[in-house]
């Protein structure tokens, strides 16, 4: 049987900044990955991917990552997308200055 299809957000580190971000379903790239859009499909989530690919002066390395939805917005299911959401780790700066 085939293995049932986790949801997808895509996200890349921004440019500029070197920042985790999340693609939204305006085509915005989101610090907060709650904004992402949540893939439901695996072809929409190649086809998102792929356009995001074509975004380089914008992102670095974009991929899929696994996440689940909640009524705030998609959330991280594995540990290293956590720790990308949570922002640096090496001090408080950036995203963790606002927590």
């Amino acid at each position: 049987m085939p293995k049932a299809y986790v949801p997808k957000v895509v996200t890349a580190n921004a440019l500029l900044e070197g920042d985790a971000v999340w693609l939204t379903a305006d085509d915005r790239w989101s610090p907060d990955m709650a904004e992402a859009e949540l893939l439901m499909d695996a072809k929409a989530a190649e086809r998102r991917l792929a356009d995001a690919a074509k975004r380089q002066s914008e992102v670095a390395g974009p991929y899929l990552a696994d996440a689940a939805a909640t009524d705030h917005g998609p959330v991280p299911v594995h540990f290293r997308e956590d720790f990308r959401a949570r922002g640096p780790s090496n001090y408080f700066h950036g995203k963790q200055t606002e927590a």
